[in-house]
């Protein structure tokens, strides 16, 4: 277990941004993990953990405490039943699973960060959610002290939601279970109407694996989406804002709203998210709200690629990236009466200001 102090957190996250953190470990199997969350926790010490660093924006002055690093490895095939170390690389499991021929994350290709990260966000692209195929987590809880296996319906899945995220300080991911499918080489049915016209097929339809991962990872980098040292439109935590999920009342204010300030012609993205509710797109939100990719004069400014990714050019500071956060929530609120929430966690600083 690797240990250091006054230690740059920067270069741990894909928005390399961030102070110092007083002092930073690496752990690489769970008895570490396990071992230096209990110090930290004995001695009331702050803890910070930190996986692929791609939804964190550490504040400027850093982190007053122990930031914990997770880079346990492990990748156990059983059939159609996987099993990820919490450190395990992401992108490079969804890879192995295409080249085994199981279909379930092949649609969530490119995704930056890692294993453990992907249960607490429940995350998704493309039509795919990692809770569709996710069997177990199990989780070192730092209330009882105990490791804890979690089945699917334990972790309380919704949209970018889930148990961890409703509880960030007791559980602590060490290992991710799931449930793939053998579909003979095919992907599961593409649910996501851009990835089926880009593969010239119908919504519903199975495609060989890697054609829906190889399509993804296109249509992820033609947004900015897939992480390249050299482009710095992928400098972000990806998509900065959720989409608004609203009540039926919401919707039919914001579609007024929508008429109002783009013509009687003008319809919102609206998607089905549950009984009386409706999921609107932020990206557009933002779009329409006069903020176009490339926006901003500063160091941080919008994606040329995307409005949906805030964006370090290379010489921001975190105060620089939440200044532009924060026009950007006015000027949809503003125009729309919206208010977009952040998805990246904030570690010493807040949208709110």
């Amino acid at each position: 277990m690797q240990e250091l102090h006054d230690a740059p957190l920067a270069p741990l996250t894909t928005f390399r941004l961030g102070g110092p953190a007083t002092r930073l470990v690496t752990a690489t199997t769970d008895a570490e993990v396990i071992a230096a969350v209990r110090e930290a926790d004995d001695h009331g010490t702050p803890l910070l953990l930190i996986g692929g660093g791609s939804n964190l924006v550490i504040g400027d002055k850093g982190f007053d405490g122990t930031a914990l690093h997770i880079a346990t490895r492990g990748f156990s095939l059983d059939g159609t039943r996987l099993e990820l170390a919490a450190g395990e690389v992401w992108t490079d499991a969804v890879a192995r699973t295409v080249e085994a021929g199981l279909a379930g994350v092949e649609c969530l290709a490119g995704i930056p960060g890692s294993a453990g990260a992907t249960p607490i966000q429940n995350v998704g692209a493309y039509g795919q959610e990692v809770s569709s195929t996710i069997t177990e987590v199990i989780a070192y809880d730092r209330r009882s002290g105990e490791t804890v296996t979690l089945t699917n319906s334990d972790c309380a899945f919704a949209y970018r939601h889930s148990l961890f995220k409703a509880h960030p300080d007791r559980y602590v991911v060490l290992r991710v279970r799931f449930g793939l499918e053998d579909a003979d080489g095919l992907s599961a049915p593409l649910k996501y109407a851009e990835t089926a016209r880009a593969l010239g097929v119908e919504p519903g339809d199975r495609v060989p694996l890697d054609a829906a991962r190889d399509t993804v990872l296109k249509l992820r980098a033609g947004k900015g989406m897939v992480l390249d040292p050299e482009d710095h439109d992928t400098w972000s935590a990806g998509s900065f804002f959720t989409n608004p999920i609203l009540t039926t009342e919401e919707f039919t204010a914001f579609r007024a709203r929508v008429h109002e300030r783009l013509g009687r012609d003008a319809e919102p993205p609206a998607y089905p998210a549950g009984e009386g509710r409706t999921k609107t797109s932020a990206a557009w939100l933002i779009d329409k709200a006069g903020f176009t990719k490339g926006y901003g004069t500063g160091p941080a400014r919008i994606s040329t690629k995307h409005t949906l990714a805030l964006t370090n050019r290379g010489e921001a500071t975190t105060e620089d990236l939440l200044a532009l956060a924060r026009e950007v929530v006015a000027g949809v609120r503003d125009a729309f009466g919206i208010t977009l929430v952040n998805e990246p966690v904030t570690v010493g600083v807040s949208l709110q200001e």
